[in-house]
């Protein structure tokens, strides 16, 4: 899979763009501020509906315009793939896919295969739990279509939950409780063994990437994960079920109390370790940036043995912050196919590919 063209209409700082990319390794490359970021920005909206500098949808739209509007078209061997967004300044975004909208937005994701690194992947590591968490469900969305159908069904329970916990002062009846409990255990069940089950697939993949960026003699990086749910690892979806639907049972005064589901996967806290130590606690800044770029690559690599074929890959202001020991071996394992890296100094990316200066609101 690889992008065609895009087009950006009103997006950030760009009035109009259009730019036809080459089929490999493009490198954007600008002074801070150029509009590298925006374009690359525009690039992974089209794989994930959502931008990857963890903004709103509004926040994407130029100053003074009414709406801002990402198009592209993605093509293989298949075929092509036209994705059309409008981000207005005020209401609802809409999405078209070959001049339709989509049944369902998570088909679009499916369709568009793109991993991103960007600076603040640092969060992975060393913020809450529930960047982690979003790292594994998104993963798995991508992976596999059924996942994305999963995590909206048990985020609708514990929402449903939640407003039923908030709407009685004087408190909430066991029998209504009891049906919320039972849809939160079945659907939490199937959420939880799905990230174990990525976690799994994933560790051979860290501890592989790690060891190639940070060098043979670094120490191995392998995933966590801790749940309030359970003390022993179920082993399928049943006994999750189980397990869950008796801690919910046990947690229903403190729940009643504080209005809140205070249990399932949604207060899951998966994590790394690097060498039995944990990362976000015990790393250094150097590690904890090389693990974030791990858990990237490692996705990538994960996504290409499922799909069979390489997805696009973003790589936003990575090897300023890479040493040329680690810039040059994360070179060595780009992948031959579409790679868009934007950086402030040509001479900080180690590897030959497209250039494309930017600024003034172009690319050339």
């Amino acid at each position: 899979m690889r992008l065609q063209w895009l087009e950006l209409r009103d997006f950030r700082c760009y009035d109009h763009l259009r730019w036809e990319p080459d089929p490999g390794l493009n490198v954007l490359v600008g002074d801070n501020g150029a509009g590298k970021t925006s374009v690359l920005e525009g690039v992974g909206y089209l794989g994930s509906l959502r931008s990857f500098r963890r903004v709103a949808d509004v926040a994407l739209v130029r100053a003074g315009a009414d709406a801002a509007v990402v198009r592209g078209e993605f093509g293989d061997e298949t075929g092509t793939t036209l994705v059309e967004v409008e981000l207005p300044a005020a209401g609802r975004r809409r999405v078209q896919v070959n001049g339709k909208r989509p049944t369902r937005l998570r088909d679009v994701i499916a369709k568009v295969p793109i991993v991103t690194f960007d600076p603040d992947d640092l969060e992975l590591v060393k913020g809450p739990a529930g960047e982690r968490r979003r790292y594994l469900d998104d993963l798995a969305a991508r992976l596999w279509p059924a996942a994305g159908a999963e995590q909206d069904e048990y985020d609708r329970v514990v929402r449903q939950r939640n407003a039923l916990l908030r709407s009685e002062r004087d408190g909430v009846p066991d029998a209504e409780l009891d049906v919320w409990d039972r849809q939160a255990a079945a659907a939490g069940a199937r959420l939880t063994i799905r990230r174990l089950g990525l976690a799994d697939e994933l560790r051979p993949l860290l501890a592989a990437v790690y060891g190639e960026v940070a060098g043979p003699e670094a120490a191995g990086l392998a995933p966590t994960y801790e749940s309030k749910s359970w003390q022993t690892r179920p082993a399928d979806a049943g006994a999750a079920e189980e397990v869950l639907l008796q801690r919910l049972a046990e947690r229903r005064w403190l729940d009643r109390e504080r209005r809140v589901t205070t249990v399932g996967p949604h207060r899951d806290e998966p994590g790394f370790e690097l060498g039995g130590r944990d990362l976000r606690a015990m790393a250094s800044q150097g590690e904890q940036r090389t693990a974030a770029l791990a858990l990237r690559l490692a996705a990538f690599d994960l996504v290409r043995q499922r799909a069979g074929t390489a997805p696009m890959l973003i790589l936003d202001d990575v090897f300023s912050e890479l040493d040329g020991a680690r810039a040059a071996a994360v070179v060595a394992r780009l992948p031959a196919g579409q790679v868009f890296a934007s950086t402030a100094r040509l001479d900080d990316v180690p590897a030959a590919g497209r250039r494309w200066d930017v600024g003034g609101g172009a690319l050339s």
